[in-house]
């Protein structure tokens, strides 16, 4: 009796929850820049205001968790976390919907939720650092190669014996596949369940931009010194080489390959716009 009453009583909360979230207005996308910039001014109610107008997308997305073990009430809640931990970070220099930058970080928070609240067996630090690198190494390598990779290509990425990879997959997974697809719990993969550490939307924005202003302002340099930022940065796609690697390639010396380096870099910065330059400053 008390269960059912309980369930009812969930039930009510979430209904009325439901009908006060409906009447809060939605943004347009010209109010959310403005709120973004309020916030990064530290105006508090402006966050408040980015993140009650979107807390129905946060309901949208809990749904699609359903079937897994846990009440849509706790995944609203999970969810709402990654809200508000997107609010803060929301920039209106990407000039992005905020729903579509929120939604990366409203799935991770509750996919945690997920992985933490599913994991019955709790490892030791080592075993942890370890089930870390190799889900750094599922995500890189399905990058790179476009597809899942199998434990033997993560353990020959990681260098660390197959079995002491497949292991770890087994303790921290239990019945589930490293292959199988999103859905519920059952059939959940390791990455679906598993925070993903390799990839911000954020980070992902600014390293595009950055990328794109860094090749303009190359124009700006010497053929000297821009040679040398592209083998010191990776900026053609290569390797990152060393002073010593692009000395012997020019044939000057190590040191003179520092000076041009820092000579250039001085004069990249003189050109990038001043509302980027942390930013800029940081990436290169």
């Amino acid at each position: 009796m008390h269960k059912k009453k309980a369930v009812v009583s969930n039930e009510n909360v979430l209904q009325k929850y439901f009908v006060d979230i409906r009447t809060i207005p939605l943004l347009s996308f010209s109010e959310e820049l403005e709120l973004s910039k309020r916030i990064q001014r530290g105006d508090t109610s402006a966050r408040k205001r980015l993140i009650e107008a979107n807390l129905r997308l946060v309901v949208k997305i809990a749904r699609t968790f359903s079937g897994v073990d846990a009440s849509l009430m706790d995944l609203i809640q999970e969810g709402n976390i990654g809200l508000m931990r997107a609010a803060e970070k929301y920039d209106h220099l990407k000039n992005v919907r905020f729903s579509t930058y929120a939604n990366w970080w409203i799935r991770q928070s509750i996919s945690r939720y997920l992985a933490n609240k599913c994991r019955a067996i709790r490892l030791p630090h080592r075993k942890e650092e370890l089930f870390r690198k190799i889900q750094k190494a599922c995500h890189v390598l399905s990058q790179n190669l476009m597809r899942k990779p199998s434990i033997s290509e993560i353990a020959d990425e990681l260098g660390v014996p197959v079995e002491e990879i497949a292991g770890i997959i087994n303790i921290t997974n239990g019945p589930l596949s490293l292959e199988a697809d999103a859905g519920d719990v059952e059939s959940m993969s390791l990455m679906d369940l598993h925070e993903d550490y390799t990839y911000s939307p954020e980070r992902a924005f600014m390293q595009k931009s950055f990328e794109t202003d860094t090749h303009c302002y190359l124009n700006h340099l010497k053929d000297r010194e821009k040679r040398i930022l592209m083998y010191r940065y990776q900026l053609n796609g290569g390797e990152r080489h060393t002073l010593k690697t692009i000395g012997d390639k020019m044939g000057i010396s190590p040191e003179t390959v520092r000076q041009i380096e820092l000579r250039a870099l001085r004069k990249m910065r003189d050109h990038v716009d001043p509302s980027w330059r942390s930013g800029y400053v940081e990436a290169i």
